[in-house]
């Protein structure tokens, strides 16, 4: 069986070792698999249920007391997919529990041991009157905001202290718990679906999608704040919803960075943020530019035409206080060189990332972006 695209399902793995710890942990490993082949598939509850019944066959992971049926009907129950009992075919489609549930996989897959291992926020180098306590701590000097005392370690010291015969507390023995100031920032994440993004045998578009996903749900829990838009470009660009991504497609699209852009910029001249950041996930150089109605293409080398006017559009974000970071997920010399010359019009930064290794990239990135 083969998926629309005729593309790999990437990342599925199969853990049947949880066969062994029951019906709840059984159902909580289908039910995993089950989100990777959602994301694989395009959103295609359908065509992932028989991927999911291939795979039950090929590797015998359900037991004779809970078998595929008394998966997809607890799937039901629970309310992840809405089936129409009145359609012979019984067509299944995605509730929006299901997609909050794909949102919430990708952020705990992609982020979740690094948000355990050292939590961050956006914050500033600049320390003092800030809204968010950093953990570090500066003895007082005067002018210091008083309520920023930290009584426990001032106590601690004021009793250290060799020299008094009798506790006392003076100023030389107040510490002050530092903050950095908050500040909020809007991004657009921009998606390639060029045809290339799922040639030689390797999905791209999938993991592409995760950290869409995941990128989301960190705003959500931790940034509340800050705002996140997506588009997607091909032949042309156009904005996407978040509900829309885990049906995202690879079509036989060109790559039309211009148009990208162009998007991108338009939709943060509309938010107020202060900070503003574009995150570019691609696997290709550009290979097409609109002129007129007209599209100007060119699949092979570095096109001048097309190359002069993405380069133009990185330093116009760079004059209007646009920070790019570019998530190559190829390693080509050609692109390399492309890549290298739109960071340094832009002055923002690029990273040759693993497909395993994306996720984590932009993470570390986005949290780090506003220490400078």
């Amino acid at each position: 069986m083969k998926s629309k695209q005729n593309k790999p399902i990437h990342g599925i793995s199969i853990n049947a070792s949880l066969v062994d710890g029951g019906i709840k942990s059984l159902f909580d490993e289908l039910f995993r698999i089950l989100k990777d082949l959602l994301l694989a598939t395009g959103g295609d509850i359908n065509e992932s249920i028989q991927w999911i019944h291939e795979l039950d066959r090929k590797f015998q992971f359900t037991t004779p007391n809970y078998g595929m049926a008394d998966f997809l009907r607890e799937l039901e129950s629970q309310g992840y997919i809405r089936t129409d009992h009145r359609n012979l075919k019984k067509s299944s489609k995605l509730s929006s529990k299901m997609e909050l549930a794909l949102r919430k996989g990708a952020f705990e897959e992609l982020f979740g041991k690094i948000l355990k291992a050292k939590p961050g926020r956006h914050n500033t180098n600049k320390q003092g009157k800030g809204d968010e306590w950093s953990g570090d701590l500066k003895p007082y000097q005067f002018g210091d905001n008083l309520e920023r005392i930290n009584a426990q370690e001032s106590i601690k010291n004021a009793m250290m202290n060799p020299y008094n015969d009798q506790f006392s507390l003076t100023e030389n023995d107040l510490f002050i718990q530092q903050s950095f100031d908050q500040s909020q920032t809007s991004t657009v994440l921009m998606i390639d679906i060029s045809h290339s993004m799922i040639l030689y045998g390797e999905d791209r578009i999938t993991p592409a999608k995760k950290v869409g996903l995941a990128l989301a749900q960190m705003l959500i829990q931790f940034y509340p704040k800050d705002t996140l838009d997506i588009l997607v470009f091909g032949d042309d660009a156009w904005k996407i919803e978040l509900k829309d991504l885990p049906y995202l497609q690879v079509g036989p699209y060109h790559t039309n960075t211009v148009a990208g852009l162009e998007l991108a910029i338009n939709l943060l001249n509309k938010r107020k943020n202060p900070n503003k950041k574009i995150m570019m996930i691609t696997d290709g150089k550009p290979t097409c530019i609109k002129k007129g109605n007209e599209y100007y293409k060119n699949s092979f080398g570095l096109d001048r035409q097309i190359l002069n006017r993405t380069l133009a559009l990185a330093t116009k974000c760079r004059k209007l206080g646009i920070d790019i970071t570019t998530f190559m997920v190829a390693t080509d010399p050609f692109l390399i060189e492309f890549v290298e010359a739109f960071s340094k019009a832009n002055q923002g930064k690029a990273f040759y990332t693993a497909l395993d290794g994306l996720g984590e990239q932009i993470l570390i990135n986005y949290r780090d972006e506003k220490k400078q």
